[in-house]
């Protein structure tokens, strides 16, 4: 195969990358100011100590599964709804609509009466002594506060996720964007006011950064509502979305057979990630505050693939349904190279800054240190996670769950976790090499998920016109 062959493949022409970046942009915009946001909410709270620091950071890594679990629910939803929109379905769209607003007040009221009775016990699971860095006692408190203020924000978080996804399934992008910067705006300022004890206020610390984090949830779930129900020209399926809960049986067995592997996949893989950062806390307090440390930062870069991914879910989901099989199949091939040459960039940034973002916080030099050493093997990896990840989503929008659910959660659960428990627990190798043959298994994932998108498992249409 020559060069011309390849590029051919592999390279779009103007169109196909104005398309692409008209669907991803908005996306990666709204989530690239929610983690740089989030990554300055985490400075403002890292000012204050490594244990309030600390505690912040385990509780949002649980808050983390219940999101997951809400993005997992409302996805076999819209692996539908994209392809109903997508062949003019829109009395289609409105039934997946409603089937997403009810698993996501369940999840809420679930996730509601763990953490209101069995809060304490999970922050505990993190707190372990074996560095010279924290007290295990008051980042117990610290997370304590944080979670009982911050499980207000579950219900709002939810319904936003059920509106904005479909938004998004329908081709319109802007709003939820526009609603999740202000909100995320919302935050800033809320935290810097309320952690801070800012114009008048009081010094609430970490439970100011949690009061800040709800009320941002509550405008976003305001702006969003008020703009879809006001323009219900535009998106008919908001039209008499409430007027009834009907929704065909037929279609509750699809959407589940669909999307329950999904549901269980994103609650498995980031059930996974916690007790990964589990496994790693057994080696001290220091650990948990590098890790989170890390995060905050990588999490910025980890906008570019994940937001890449959804733009593969929304087009090639739509030309799915739209019985343009091909094209899909030409359109995905190009995301998937587009999104690794964009890692391999981001990867060498994130790993020349590495070394001066730990600087920012007030926390002793072994947490700097640590938290240098997990970005970077972070940077060297960037490449495997934007293939893995448009891997995922392009299995996930031709409606092949099993797949995804096998190639993400059951590779975690079945390869990563065990690696990364014997190693924490039952050697004496440092953290930082534990933590590099952890993100090292995901060149597996790469293989595997490239060779499924070769041979074409996930081109169908699974919707009737």
């Amino acid at each position: 195969m020559n060069i011309q062959t390849i590029k051919k493949k592999l390279v779009g022409d103007r169109h196909f990358y104005r398309k692409v970046l008209t669907v991803t942009v908005p996306i990666m915009l709204q989530n690239g100011i929610t983690n740089f946001v989030n990554m300055l909410d985490n400075i403002m709270v890292g000012q204050v100590g490594t244990e309030q620091m600390s505690g912040v950071a385990i509780v949002n890594q649980l808050m983390f599964v219940f999101n997951l679990c809400v993005f997992g629910a409302v996805a076999g939803a819209g692996i539908l709804g994209a392809q109903f929109y997508g062949s003019g379905n829109h009395e289609g769209v409105r039934y997946t609509f409603r089937f997403k607003m009810y698993i996501c007040l369940a999840i809420s009221a679930l996730g509601l009466l763990i953490f209101g009775g069995m809060g304490d016990t999970l922050i505990q699971l993190y707190l372990h002594s074996g560095s010279e860095t924290g007290d295990i006692y008051a980042t117990l408190e610290h997370g304590r506060q944080y979670m009982l203020v911050m499980m207000a924000g579950l219900i709002p978080f939810a319904v936003v996720q059920s509106y904005a996804g479909t938004l998004r399934e329908s081709g319109e992008t802007m709003v939820p964007m526009i609603a999740g910067i202000t909100a995320v705006l919302v935050n800033l300022v809320g935290n810097y006011i309320l952690i801070f004890g800012k114009f008048g206020a009081p010094m609430l610390g970490v439970q100011g950064a949690a009061i800040a984090t709800v009320i941002s949830r509550f405008v976003e779930l305001g702006i969003i509502v008020f703009w879809t129900h006001s323009h219900k020209e535009k998106h008919p399926f908001i039209k008499g979305v409430y007027r009834s809960l009907y929704i065909p049986g037929q279609l509750v067995r699809q959407i589940l057979v669909t999307g329950m592997p999904l549901l269980i996949n994103e609650g498995l893989w980031s059930g996974g990630m916690a007790m990964i950062t589990q496994c790693y806390s057994v080696r001290g307090l220091a650990v948990v505050a590098g890790i989170n440390i890390a995060n905050t930062l990588t999490n910025v870069f980890n906008v570019v693939f994940l937001s890449l991914g959804n733009a593969v879910g929304i087009i090639v989901g739509q030309l799915l349904g739209a019985g343009k099989l091909e094209q899909a199949r030409d359109e995905d091939r190009k995301i998937i190279a587009f999104a690794t040459f964009l890692c391999l960039g981001l990867g060498v940034l994130l790993y020349v800054v590495a070394p001066l973002f730990p600087l920012i916080y007030n926390t002793d030099q072994e947490v700097r240190e640590l938290a240098t050493s997990f970005m970077r093997i972070t940077a060297i990896c960037m490449p495997l996670y934007g293939i893995t990840n448009t891997a995922y989503f392009t299995l996930r929008s031709g409606g092949k769950t099993i797949i995804t659910f096998l190639f993400d959660s059951a590779f975690v659960w079945s390869v990563v976790i065990p690696i990364v428990y014997c190693l924490s627990h039952f050697t004496g190798i440092h953290v930082v090499w534990v933590y590099a043959a952890c993100q090292a298994t995901e060149l597996i994932k790469a293989i595997v998920g490239l060779t499924l998108v070769y041979k074409g498992v996930w081109i169908q249409k699974i919707v009737a016109e």
